[in-house]
């Protein structure tokens, strides 16, 4: 797959986000679940990496199954400097095949694959960073955005 698919998230304020709206290049990122350990370091990292995105030009944007409301209280809990968007019926995670069955725990159960994804304005994948650590992956992010 080079090309992102077609689509249109609310963020945690309800307005939408869709591929027309992108400018340059572009981070989306799938995380499982807010407000989780390795979740929140994530984010955390991203928040703290993001004067180094805007730098570069770059926007992120998170993506899970959360509702708005879940979305609002991670941001104001952590003070993200980003937008974070919902795909609660998951087909946005579907489509790019980061949704289905993971194992944690000695369980079974479907959930989101911690993947990330470089868009440009054209919606062409530049980069998909799959089975992402949560811990670092902001460097390794900026590391390749320095590099292209």
């Amino acid at each position: 797959m080079n090309k992102f698919p077609e689509f249109a998230l609310e963020n945690q304020n309800g307005e939408v986000v869709s591929n027309n709206s992108l400018e340059g290049t572009t981070v989306i990122y799938f995380y499982p679940k807010d407000n989780t350990p390795g979740c929140t370091t994530q984010a955390c990292d991203m928040r703290d990496s993001m004067s180094d995105m805007n730098e570069l030009g770059v926007k992120v944007y998170g993506v899970s199954g959360d509702s708005k409301k879940k979305h609002q209280n991670f941001i104001e809990k952590h003070d993200l400097n980003f937008d974070l968007l919902v795909d609660e019926d998951f087909k946005l995670s579907s489509e790019l095949g980061v949704y289905g069955p993971k194992k944690a725990f000695g369980k079974e159960f479907d959930g989101i694959t911690r993947t990330t994804f470089v868009i440009d304005e054209n919606s062409n994948i530049l980069k998909r960073f799959d089975n992402v650590k949560a811990a670092d992956h902001a460097d390794e992010l900026k590391d390749f955005l320095k590099e292209g």
